[in-house]
């Protein structure tokens, strides 16, 4: 007797990241005015690991940022770049989204030198208002692009972003 499978194809089933539980997502304004930050739960402060003099690691790093009012902070489960440790992306306002701005993915970021370089960059706008400092480019994670050419923002070098 045949079930009437056999040949199917397997059904895939795509998920969203989850906010983590303890996440303080969206402590600032609500309206997309300000850049945001999602952040992987898991792996946040994985790259100080046992070495990070500060409470909470990088995870308080990105929850004083949020507190601020520099950006909006999600954590999530995970963001399936496990082996790449400390993963952020920095996410445009709602403005720049719209106007076609990506997503920019760090790894590694981890470290006050990296957070404060970070900090600057979404206070001047984030993604959209210009390309990451200096010493967030090497962080950046080539995510790829749809055409496969990245886009230049100010006439600087390519910049690696995710189109999400």
């Amino acid at each position: 007797m045949s079930s009437g499978h056999e040949g199917a194809t397997r059904a895939i089933t795509y998920r969203r990241p989850v906010p983590h539980d303890d996440s303080p997502a969206d402590l600032s304004r609500a309206d997309g005015s300000l850049p945001g930050l999602t952040a992987c739960a898991l792996c946040a402060g994985e790259t100080l690991e046992g070495v990070d003099v500060l409470p909470g690691g990088q995870a308080e790093r990105l929850r004083r940022l949020a507190e601020t009012g520099v950006a909006r902070l999600t954590f999530v489960d995970c963001l399936d770049e496990c082996e790449r440790g400390d993963v952020v992306v920095a996410r445009p306002t709602a403005h720049c989204r719209r106007a076609g701005v990506a997503p920019v993915w760090f790894e590694r970021l981890a470290g006050d030198e990296p957070t404060e370089a970070l900090a600057a960059w979404l206070r001047r706008g984030g993604p959209g208002g210009g390309p990451p400092p200096a010493v967030l480019r090497d962080l950046v994670i080539d995510r790829g692009l749809a055409d496969g050419e990245a886009p230049t923002l100010d006439g600087d070098a390519p910049t690696h972003v995710h189109i999400a």
